[in-house]
C-alpha cells in the first residue's frame, strides 16, 4: 500500500486554498482500511469526491458512472455503510455523502523524493 501518491492540483484546490493532505479513511465500526483520499482545504470531512479517491482500484473509476450505478459506500469487512453517492450541486462534482460519524480518518504522510 506504500505507492506514491501525487497530489491532484487543479481547479478545486486551487478554489481552496494551498493545503492539501493525503487521508487513509477507516472504517469507525471495525477499523478496517476503507481507502485513501486528498483533502483539499481546511474545514470537516463531510463527502468524498469522487475524483479525489485514490485506492483501492475498485472505488478510483466510479466518476465515469452515473449516480444510478455507483452502490452505497460499505465497508468490505462488515458491510457497515458508511456513506451514499450523490450530485454535490454547488460544484455540479459527484461524491458520497458521508453518514455522521461513520469513519476514522488519518493523515497518511508522503514519500518525499
Amino acid at each position: 500500500m506504500r505507492s506514491n501518491i501525487k497530489i491532484k492540483k487543479d481547479k478545486y484546490k486551487s478554489s481552496r486554498g494551498s493545503h492539501s493532505r493525503i487521508l487513509n479513511i477507516s472504517c469507525r465500526k471495525c477499523e478496517s482500511f476503507v481507502l485513501t483520499y486528498q483533502k483539499d482545504g481546511p474545514g470537516n470531512l463531510r463527502r468524498l469526491y469522487l475524483d479525489r479517491i485514490f485506492s483501492p482500484k475498485n472505488l478510483t473509476d466510479l466518476g465515469k458512472k452515473s449516480i444510478k450505478e455507483i452502490s452505497l459506500l460499505k465497508c468490505k469487512k462488515c458491510d457497515e455503510t458508511l456513506g451514499n453517492a450523490y450530485i454535490y450541486e454547488k460544484e455540479n462534482r459527484k461524491a458520497f455523502r458521508l453518514y455522521q460519524d461513520s469513519i476514522i480518518k488519518k493523515i497518511r504522510k508522503l514519500k518525499e523524493k
